[in-house]
């Protein structure tokens, strides 16, 4: 829990934090039927946070403003606020200055609305710092963005030297070992990410893909009856094996859908059975379709049943 004392709660940035978040779920909850649906988890989102400030306002504890400030922008991206969240980094820096945890959050924000040229710049001023693994591994995810799986895997690696135990990174690696040809380099940190983190639907889809591509049918089922997955799930990761199996994993269609399912941009001639949460990270913005909920995104029939790790967006990695 966040925890503020009376003074941070009086600084105006806090205040007015509290009041945005405020105010935006009303006009939501009070706007008309569409608006409701298109904003629903959005004022959600901001109707939780604002709720925990205040009960953490309560508790009364001391914590450093600096530090506080961060945690609600990182909380912010949790609740997939990204936009709103670079406001408030522009906020934090020109009060304490740029720092590398800044300068981390700014680069995901950046590249979940969008904006891959400050992104890559972002995460590249990020090499040689104590943030050095989460500079290599944004770059490595706008790599795979862009189709270049071959560059997602070596900038991958060089994240997971820096932290080899961080599963989402793990599993991001195995995809883009997978994409790129690297059938056998796959298997070693998929392997990894599901045993570190086995509830993570990303591992598992990521590994049952590599069982596929291998024609280990045991293991696979196995798999895929362990946790259940959906006949709709099963027939989404045979198709996807099926298309890269024979396309030979970097067939330029496969390249241009996946690239625009992790962009969050609809491809306009994709194959829809290739699905998306067996990409790398996807941002949460759409220049053609407007502003999203999380839900609304990428309905194909797998990512309904394993809603995209990216989380995350990332948030596993220091």
């Amino acid at each position: 829990m966040i925890m503020l004392n009376a003074h941070e709660v009086a600084h105006p940035a806090f205040r007015a934090l509290v009041s945005m978040c405020v105010v935006a779920a009303t006009l939501v909850v009070s706007g008309c039927a569409g608006l409701k649906d298109q904003y629903a988890a959005s004022a959600d989102a901001q109707q939780r946070m604002a709720a925990e400030v205040n009960a953490d306002t309560k508790a009364g504890a001391s914590v450093d403003t600096q530090a506080t400030y961060l945690r609600l922008v990182e909380q912010m991206q949790k609740e997939d606020l990204w936009f709103a969240s670079l406001a408030h980094i522009d906020a934090l820096e020109q009060r304490w200055g740029v720092s590398p945890d800044s300068t981390r959050v700014r680069a995901e924000a950046l590249r979940q609305t969008g904006q891959t040229a400050p992104a890559e710049a972002a995460y590249k001023r990020l090499l040689g710092s104590p943030l050095e693994s989460a500079g290599y591994r944004g770059l490595g995810l706008l790599a795979g963005m862009r189709g270049d799986y071959a560059e997602a895997s070596r900038l991958l690696s060089q994240a997971q030297r820096r932290t080899p135990t961080d599963p989402v990174l793990l599993s991001d690696l195995g995809y883009a070992n997978l994409r790129a040809g690297l059938i056998e380099e796959a298997r070693l940190p998929l392997m990894q990410a599901l045993q570190l983190k086995p509830d993570s639907t990303q591992a598992q889809a990521n590994l049952a893909l590599y069982l596929e591509v291998t024609q280990q049918r045991e293991q696979l089922e196995a798999l895929m009856n362990a946790n259940r997955m959906s006949e709709a799930t099963r027939a989404a990761i045979r198709a996807a094996a099926q298309q890269m199996k024979s396309s030979g994993g970097t067939s330029a269609s496969a390249v241009r859908a996946t690239a625009a399912v992790s962009a969050g941009v609809p491809a306009v001639s994709r194959d829809e059975s290739i699905v998306s949460p067996l990409a790398l990270k996807r941002s949460r913005w759409s220049e053609t379709a407007g502003i999203r909920t999380a839900n609304q995104l990428n309905q194909s029939p797998l990512s309904a049943e394993m809603p995209s790790v990216l989380n995350s967006t990332s948030r596993s990695t220091p």
